[in-house]
């Protein structure tokens, strides 16, 4: 691909290209900005450079045979991308004939091993050189590549499924939220659908959290600077800290964390051994800078609302804590139909703390992941500064792997603001400090949700389950009657009853609407309703008060499907 857009660009500037999951990229200085109209051109000049069927050859040399061969090809990212590679290292170099590239490989043997009807260049995105703001915009150009023509017709189908349940367009089509420039980049508005969808989730977060003895707090969104370069976020952090306001000659920082205001408020009181555990939760709002061009609808925000928690123990009762926690994981994410894999991140090279300490908090995340009979992938190295983690990846229904829970333990926070409790020996220790958050932040949850389920949310979070569709007007009068009756349940109910029931099923199904509850002149004399569900071919007769019953168990069950056979 490289060589192809060299060939319609000579001008161009080469960068890096590295194969990702399911295909590859490369970036490119160019002398104008690609369209989607040019991936059509560079296929075709991909498909003369196969063509040709040429060898891949492969080239040793020295540094200095490298930066002289780079400095003939006018590539500056090249010299770069040298620089980078370690004194002693090999360095080789990829011919097929036509062009030459600073490579570690290996390749296939020859340009004939590809399939030339087998690849496609999927899109073209702007990415900053190194991925830093301060440096050049690029053109990166997406590609896939498979063995066969087969796979690659496979993979449309699914590129296909992933754009049809993108949030972002379904979040615009069922009005379910916005976001304004004028306002601010990365703000998300809450529409009135998707609000609901995010009461019901905080409603059941509540409960779950009440049932294990956590205690709902509420801390401010803005601190004083100072808060925030004792706590260490401003020293470690800071280049994603919102600028500072000033009050009354003081600078004050809206909060990128919840953490040091859960410190503050068990530092407001003496604390016992028997007092601990201590449990407080919040749904905290907070505010951290990305940079523009990673912003993604709800999944990259600037303001979010993280369901964050801390446990203040012994610890003696380090392990017992994140048995519940790992439970409470569970809960939820089976709850959604979600698979998981959990990594268990250990001591990075600069860390705070003692070994015995890092062992002692280690030994207790393992102890607590064998109790639950939790598979531990290795992550070494990869806990933060201030304790190990238990860090979960979640599936969504197309594979895909989401950033999920995280479960951490903090040696850091009890230094730094000094927290203590009296121990049974009446000597002052600091307690374990222990963070974690299940949703993370309940935009890019929800923004996950829309499309694992294609907005065809389960009954429980659904904000519109039911239409109520009487075939003529002469059944509006028992229709509004099922209306309220379902209403009083708690469950919302558009009545429809202008223009065609055909079109009006279908505008039903358009806005995901999974019960239509058609009622004729037979169901209005019976009490009955002719009943079309979501995904079931075959229409059913119920009697109201069955419909009810099958909406509340849906409901109670959190059940994932709306078919009324046994799951």
């Amino acid at each position: 691909m490289a060589d192809a857009v060299l060939r319609l660009f000579p001008e161009a500037k080469v960068a890096i290209g590295p194969p990702i999951d399911h295909g590859f990229y490369y970036d490119f200085e160019l002398p104008r900005a690609l369209t989607d109209e040019d991936l059509p051109l560079i296929e075709a000049e991909m498909r003369k450079i196969i063509g040709a069927g040429n060898d891949f050859t492969r080239t040793t040399m020295t540094r200095e045979q490298a930066a002289a061969r780079i400095s003939e090809s006018a590539q500056p990212y090249k010299v770069e991308l040298l620089d980078d590679i370690p004194e002693g290292e090999e360095i080789s170099f990829y011919d097929h004939g036509t062009w030459s590239d600073l490579c570690e490989g290996p390749h296939v043997e020859s340009t004939k091993q590809i399939r030339y009807d087998a690849f496609k260049l999927l899109s073209v995105a702007g990415a900053y050189w190194r991925g830093d703001s301060e440096n050049k915009m690029l053109t990166r150009v997406y590609g896939t590549a498979w063995w066969h023509k087969k796979d690659l017709k496979k993979y449309m189908v699914y590129l296909e499924e992933v754009q049809q349940r993108d949030h972002r367009k379904l979040g615009r089509e069922l009005n379910l939220f916005s976001l304004h420039a004028e306002y601010g980049a990365g703000l998300v508005f809450w529409h009135q659908k998707l609000g609901y969808v995010r009461r019901q989730l905080e409603q059941w977060w509540w409960d779950l959290h009440h049932q294990r003895e956590y205690w709902p707090v509420y801390t401010p969104h803005v601190a004083s600077e100072e808060v925030f370069i004792q706590s260490g976020h401003l020293e470690n952090y800071a280049d994603m800290i919102w600028a500072p306001m000033d009050v009354d000659g003081r600078p004050y920082r809206v909060k990128p964390m919840n953490c040091p205001g859960h410190v503050t408020i068990f530092n407001s009181t003496r604390h016992s051994y028997r007092d601990l555990p201590v449990r407080m939760a919040e749904l905290g709002s907070v505010y951290r800078y990305e940079p523009s061009g990673t912003l993604h609808g709800m999944l990259r925000v600037r303001g979010f609302t993280q369901d964050d928690a801390h446990i203040f123990c012994t610890p003696e009762q380090l392990a017992d804590e994140i048995v519940d926690v790992l439970k409470l994981v569970h809960t939820i994410l089976s709850t959604f139909g979600y698979s998981y894999t959990a990594y268990l991140a250990t001591r990075p090279e600069k860390f705070l703390g003692t070994d015995e300490i890092w062992e002692h908090a280690i030994s207790a995340l393992v102890d607590a992941a064998e109790r639950q009979e939790l598979n531990l992938e290795d992550d070494p190295g990869g806990g933060v500064f201030y304790g190990p983690k238990i860090d979960f990846k979640i599936k969504d229904a197309l594979g895909r792997e989401w950033q999920g829970p995280t479960v951490q333990v903090d040696f850091n926070l009890p230094d730094r603001f000094d927290i203590q409790y009296n121990d049974a020996d009446n000597e002052l220790k600091r307690p374990v400090m222990v963070h974690r958050a299940i949703f993370g932040s309940l935009e890019r949850f929800v923004g996950g949700l829309i499309e694992h389920f294609a907005a065809w949310f389960p009954v429980w979070l659904c904000p519109m389950p039911v239409a109520v569709l009487p075939i003529t007007d002469e059944q509006l009068d028992p229709a509004k009657e099922l209306r309220s009756k379902l209403m009083a349940r708690g469950f919302n109910v558009e009545l429809s009853h202008d223009g065609p029931l055909r079109k009006r099923v279908r505008d039903s199904e358009v806005n995901k609407i999974p019960y239509m509850a058609v009622i004729g002149e037979r169901e209005a004399e019976n009490g009955q309703v002719s009943l079309r569900i979501h995904g079931v071919k075959q229409q059913v007769t119920l009697t109201i008060d069955e419909f009810i019953a099958l909406l509340e168990d849906k409901r109670s069950s959190k059940s994932l499907t709306y078919s009324i056979d046994a799951e």
